[in-house]
């Protein structure tokens, strides 16, 4: 004899349990033991903790003497000294709809007013909040938020202007695998990977700073030709010597959270690759120092000892950037979906356009309007909180090493 089938449409009785309280071990498996002596089937559970305070939903089958449970649920409340609601319904959880998005708030720090505006125009898009994570608290506070039931590039349109208003960082990525796998990171070097502008740094040896450092600002904004601007800066530089080279290397400042950065993403098998407008003399011995698998930079010609004022070869230029993306991405392996491509000016545009994910970093405003998403805060690693890295596991993964991180302030 078979048992009987509910009738075609017909919703099953279920229970949601929700319990708080102060959180303390034993918890969420005392309430396991009292369900199973009824012999439900566990449908969803959600469980979070915040400030030592515990929020457990857990939806079950309801047995047909649901009352019973109810009052066991509530006697192993009561001995827990936590509070329980247990609501009857129809129905499993429902399913979540299509257009799922991860929505990365950054902020600092990140207001409840801010917070509120970001989910009414996630409302206004007809989404819906699925779960929320924290990423970080400092130094930047970072939440991640799946989303379902919006278009994600609908969204991103949607969610940019907000950010805007908000002085937030905000990034929306289709959810997929692509997030979870293995990628190539292609960097920009000057104003993104370190601190400042070699051939600036180049041209104060040679006593040409604020001439040099015009036309890079004008070039970085898109309103010169890189390639002329590039060769007219360095023939300013005709005659210094190339001593020069090593002092401005050792005078180079990474930007905050670079190591950190590449060291924990190389942990799970990232590959990295630095593409720079800038000269190979310098890049070749930053990807050494960093662990970077791959470099492309320009190179400078030096005679006797001096810079001639040429480069050597073809300049990396916009177009170069984007090709060297390609070819790294071929030489990994990947496709350039799974790319990820960050920089601040406008010769990185295309390489921005070319990759998977293009993230612009304290960048020129022409290039924030045309990339995927933006950062706008002085931590490289800020990125991680983007791919789903929580800086607790970061942190965790580097004392496993011996790395010690400074504690946060109380």
């Amino acid at each position: 004899m078979t048992p009987d089938k509910p009738p075609t449409g017909h919703k099953p009785e279920t229970l949601l349990i929700t319990l708080t309280g102060k959180d303390r071990p034993g918890v969420t498996s005392s309430i396991f033991a009292t369900l199973s002596r009824s012999g439900v089937e566990v449908l969803d559970i959600e469980q979070i903790v915040l400030r030592r305070r515990l929020i457990l939903g857990v939806l079950v089958s309801a047995p047909r003497d649901w009352k019973r449970l109810r009052e066991a649920v509530q006697v192993t409340a009561d001995e827990l000294g936590m509070t329980v609601d247990v609501d009857r319904g129809t129905g499993d959880n429902r399913s979540r709809k299509g257009g799922r998005s991860h929505v990365t708030v950054i902020g600092t720090p990140l207001k409840a007013s801010a917070m509120a505006a970001v989910a009414g125009r996630i409302a206004d898009a007809g989404a819906n909040i699925d779960r929320i994570e924290r990423m970080a608290r400092y130094p930047v506070t970072a939440i991640d938020l799946h989303v379902s039931g919006a278009d994600p590039d609908a969204l991103r349109s949607v969610l940019a202007s907000e950010a805007a208003r908000q002085g937030l960082d905000i990034a929306v990525q289709p959810a997929n695998l692509l997030r979870r796998g293995m990628r190539l990171i292609v960097l920009d070097v000057d104003s993104t990977l370190i601190q400042g502008e070699v051939i600036e740094m180049l041209a104060a040896h040679a006593g040409c700073e604020p001439e040099v450092a015009a036309v890079t600002e004008a070039a970085m904004r898109g309103e010169l030709d890189f390639e002329s601007s590039l060769r007219s800066r360095v023939r300013l530089l005709a005659g210094l010597d190339a001593a020069a080279i090593d002092s401005v290397y050792d005078d180079i400042v990474l930007a905050p959270g670079a190591r950190t950065m590449v060291r924990t993403l190389r942990r799970l098998g990232y590959r990295f690759a630095i593409v720079s407008g800038g000269f190979s003399q310098i890049t070749d011995r930053l990807a050494d120092d960093l662990g970077i698998h791959f470099s492309r930079a320009n190179e400078l010609e030096i005679v006797d000892g001096r810079l001639t004022g040429n480069i050597v070869g073809d300049v990396v230029d916009r177009a170069g950037k984007a090709r060297a993306l390609r070819e790294f991405a071929a030489d990994v392996g990947v496709e350039v979906a799974s790319v990820i491509a960050i920089g601040d000016g406008a010769n990185d545009l295309d390489m921005l356009s070319a990759a998977g994910l293009g993230i612009a970093y304290n960048a020129k405003p022409v290039v924030r309007d045309a990339a995927d998403t933006s950062v706008n805060v002085p931590y490289l690693d800020a990125i991680m909180y983007l791919l789903g890295i929580s800086r607790e596991e970061i942190e965790a993964a580097d004392a496993e090493a011996g790395i010690v991180t400074p504690a946060p302030p109380v």
